[in-house]
């Protein structure tokens, strides 16, 4: 419910939402916003559930996404604080049969705080099993054996990964004894206050959660994950800002400390460059946002979910917005609370300035140019490969005996080459979805490696993105 002394001060934006709703076809948002201890606003907005006829309101219970990750961070630090988890040993310490394996570099360097801040070497991945498909998510122990490869060294880079999250929730139930679902449950959830929140839906909460809606506007089948601790945590808007409170180390009244205000704040300490102005700790980004404040947060995004969740720790302050759709309404229902929340510290913005141009075209140098041979290996096989980086700067690849394709929007920076192009990686967790395959390598002297990432074509239900390994050497200079 919205606090007496802000019965006002939120008018401006309560209409902007329902006016938004309409406008860009989203079936319901939920806000909230706290300030030094005290929920302000809270509220629902739209129909959680359209065909049902079930509104939302504070208690609605939405899919998170990405914002799982600080919250199974969360739990995972009470394991780190009961002596069970160390978080600069080898993440492979935690883990069952299946390991992390190096491609390049060490297994023993991807350590539980760079899996945990994203820079282990791990790839890009995400991977969605429906309800109403047949294609089953395999036993952990697979995905790991599958995917869970060092594509880059260790602490050499930032890359966002779903599945390194998965590893912990895998890794929570293995040291606790219990499912990851009663562990959170029992042990973050309830000692929280958080009694609409849960990992997917629990039995007997089907008439709290909200819809998941695709673009048509009709539901999204069911969907799970083989990350579930990246992705898969339902909640409240009442009890995720709750959740933002405690990280804010406001102490509220039936909330058990369960974690000390010393591992709050290790957790929310950059330890992974993510740009010049943001780095990633555990289970949150850091950094300053587009106005110049100093922002903890985390953001979701996948089928029928856009989420946010952002604290102002100089001002205590937090700030939860969910809605039940792919859409952008929930970033600027959250721009909109800001400008009301700090109408003197926001920064105005240049009106009409962009600095942005357009990429030179690529021209490889000498260090590139020529004939590169080598293999893609994936989980099925090896499949042999050339590239022709050509001195017109247009770039080819052809996969065993694949048509040679050519590879568009190629950049080379830092050393890193990227690329998009089409082909067939021959897996069966990618030939589920149609999609294209980026190029992620670095040169490497006289090696080229990295991942080539198989990612589903815009439109795709629930779309996935695998990571598997390439390296090539140089077989010739020039054309």
């Amino acid at each position: 419910m919205m606090s007496k002394k802000c019965s006002n001060k939120f008018d401006r934006i309560r209409e902007f939402i329902t006016q938004k709703l309409v406008e860009m076809s989203v079936s319901s948002a939920a806000v909230a916003v706290a300030q030094e201890g005290e929920i302000i606003w809270e509220e629902g907005f739209g129909w959680a559930d359209s065909q049902r006829r079930i509104k939302s309101n504070e208690h609605t219970m939405y899919s998170l996404a990405s914002i799982s990750k600080p919250i199974t961070a969360t739990g995972f630090m009470i394991l780190k604080e009961r002596g069970l988890v160390e978080l600069d040993k080898p993440f492979n310490d935690y883990l069952d049969e299946a390991k992390i394996t190096a491609r390049i570099g060490k297994a023993e360097d991807a350590t539980v705080r760079r899996v945990a801040n994203h820079s282990s070497g791990m790839g890009l991945h995400y991977q969605f099993f429906c309800r109403d498909e047949s294609y089953p998510r395999p036993p952990m122990d697979e995905t790991i054996r599958r995917y869970a490869k060092l594509f880059t060294l260790p602490g050499e880079r930032y890359q966002y990964c779903n599945l390194g999250y998965g590893l912990m929730d895998y890794a929570i139930s293995r040291l606790s004894g219990l499912s990851y679902e009663d562990f959170m449950r029992t042990e973050v959830f309830l000692p929280l206050g958080m009694t609409h929140t849960s990992i997917n839906i629990d039995p007997g909460l089907e008439d709290y959660q909200a819809i998941r809606y695709g673009s048509d506007g009709l539901p999204i089948p069911f969907y799970d994950f083989d990350h579930p601790g990246a992705s898969a945590v339902y909640s409240s808007v009442h009890d995720l800002i709750r959740f933002g409170m405690f990280h804010l180390k406001n102490h509220l009244s039936h909330q058990k400390q369960i974690i000390t205000d010393e591992t709050i704040d290790e957790m929310q300490v950059p330890t992974a460059d993510i740009d010049s102005s943001s780095g990633y700790g555990i289970g949150w980004r850091i950094g300053r946002n587009s106005e110049g404040l100093m922002t903890v947060a985390h953001t979701g995004g996948m089928g029928g979910v856009r989420t946010i969740l952002s604290l102002q720790p100089e001002h205590g302050t937090a700030i939860a917005v969910l809605t039940n759709a792919s859409s952008s309404l929930s970033w600027m229902i959250h721009e909109e609370i800001l400008k009301v929340m700090f109408p003197d510290e926001i920064k105005k913005k240049e009106a009409d300035k962009d600095e942005s141009s357009e990429p030179e075209p690529f021209q490889p140098g000498d260090e590139l140019r020529g004939k590169w041979s080598g293999n893609i290996h994936t989980y099925k096989c090896d499949i042999p490969l050339n590239i022709w980086f050509k001195e017109s700067g247009d770039v080819h690849v052809q996969m065993e005996n694949q048509l040679k394709t050519l590879v568009n929007n190629v950049t080379f920076k830092d050393n890193w080459i990227r690329g998009v192009l089409m082909g067939d990686i021959g897996t069966e967790d990618s030939n589920r979805r149609r999609y294209y395959l980026h190029l992620d390598m670095k040169l490497r002297g006289d090696v080229i490696n990295g991942a080539i990432i198989s990612i589903s074509l815009p439109g795709e239900k629930m779309g996935n993105a695998l990571s598997h390994w390439i390296e090539v050497t140089r077989e010739t200079d020039g054309d």
